[in-house]
């Protein structure tokens, strides 16, 4: 059997390690577009704060796939051919596949604004963008970040690390709004803000002009402008498809997939953050950008691949943020279902904060500052869609007894 993975991210190495283990004796080919070897783009902050260097960032060591038996190529794939089961790289080759893996990932989103293009704008994304970055983001240099999100929020940590003059702007009213609501998202800002962050929310960028020297003038939407030495745009991301647009094959956000992570087309499957499969908490199809799904779905994908048919249960939205030491959690629904319940707690003088989503006797959401503790039982509560009881009245009273409903409900205790 010839397997071909697209993409040499989480997605892409998990499912290649899996096949190879599945069917040793198969070929396995592993596609990546970037000169550097495999790496994750979670220990780029880590890179730039000069805790690892680059090699710290490669997801496995340089011998790994020589010895596990897995071809490395790297290139860029320009088409896929399902009916002639071939790929066609940038540099003219063509190979042929028995199954296929789609696992390229995202790519940034830079905003419609003038300046965007200037040298001193930068996006956060690659290994490369990390070397440009820390070229102009050194000790007292005044640094613009676009998008106070989680890959923003990731940034951020790793500029102020590095002893710049931080502004952070973000679009939405509140810090990471796909991930906190009004009151933690404004929780966090203010911690920001304590740490020697300037964070204009509720302001966009309206555009960037050359000014003295090697700077740049940004111009924001409340009137303010603001001389840079480095403008960093974070600002979102979109699944990498645009070379399957003529294949084919069902995209909508991203490339669809059904419960075995199989698209439109027979032996073609797609995983991480170009794939668009099942919501754990919906039942709908939704692209979940998180490197825990990657994981998952590289996973189940190379199980199905190899003939292991195995469901995909849904990838239910999980998200751990530390910013600057204070740590924010979202999960499920956090937002709230119509016609659910919630209960919430707020301690802002000690940087804390949890609210509880419902529905019916079940958690299905949860956001939290502050709190740590909870984080694994409040996954294992939504993901098993545990029946809480007499305990979801006791958890509307206090939201921070979720370890002792957790200890009651498993072990049948009473308290």
């Amino acid at each position: 059997m010839n397997h071909l993975i697209i993409g040499a991210g989480p997605a892409g190495v998990i499912a290649a390690e899996t096949l190879k283990k599945l069917a040793p004796d198969s070929n396995v080919t592993l596609i990546g577009a970037e000169p550097e070897p495999p790496y994750s783009r979670m220990a780029i902050p880590y890179y730039l704060i000069e805790k690892i260097g680059e090699e710290g960032t490669w997801l496995r060591g340089p011998d790994h796939f020589n010895e596990l038996g897995v071809r490395l190529i790297r290139d860029r794939v320009d088409s896929v051919n399902p009916i002639s089961r071939t790929v066609s790289l940038d540099n003219g080759d063509t190979l042929s596949w028995d199954r296929l893996l789609i696992a390229t990932g995202s790519h940034p989103v830079a905003p419609p604004i003038s300046g965007i293009d200037l040298p001193q704008v930068q996006s956060c994304w690659t290994l490369e963008d990390a070397r440009r970055i820390a070229e102009r983001a050194r000790p007292g240099a005044s640094v613009v970040l676009m998008g106070a999100g989680f890959i923003g929020c990731i940034v951020l940590e790793a500029l102020h690390k590095r002893g710049v003059e931080l502004t952070v702007v973000e679009t939405g009213d509140r810090m990471v709004p796909r991930m906190l609501d009004e009151t933690a998202g404004n929780l966090l800002k203010r911690w920001t803000e304590s740490k020697g962050v300037t964070v204009h929310t509720a302001t966009s960028v309206a555009g960037i002009d050359e000014a003295d020297g090697d700077r740049v003038a940004v111009r924001l939407s409340n009137g303010e402008t603001l001389l840079a030495d480095l403008v960093i745009s974070a600002t979102g991301v979109r699944p990498n498809i645009d070379f399957v647009e003529n294949a084919g094959i069902d995209i909508d956000q991203g490339i669809l997939v059904d419960r075995h992570l199989e698209t439109s087309h027979d032996d073609i499957f797609a995983a991480g953050d170009v794939a668009q499969g099942r919501d754990f908490s919906t039942g709908e199809r939704s692209v979940h950008a998180i490197q825990p799904t990657a994981a998952d779905h590289g996973r189940i994908a190379a199980l199905n691949m190899a003939g292991h048919e195995t469901e995909h249960r849904g990838s239910i939205n999980m998200n751990v943020l530390d910013t600057l030491g204070l740590i924010t959690t979202s999960f499920g629904l956090w937002m709230g279902v119509d016609g659910g319940e919630s209960v919430e707690r707020h301690n802002p003088d000690n940087w804390k904060y949890i609210k509880l989503q419902f529905e019916d006797d079940r958690l299905v959401g949860a956001s939290t500052a502050g709190m740590t503790e909870h984080v694994g039982v409040i996954r294992g509560l939504i993901q098993n869609r545990t029946r809480l009881g007499k305990w979801k009245e006791r958890l509307m009273k206090d939201p921070t007894r979720l370890m002792e409903a957790w200890v009651g409900i498993t072990e049948n205790v009473s308290y």
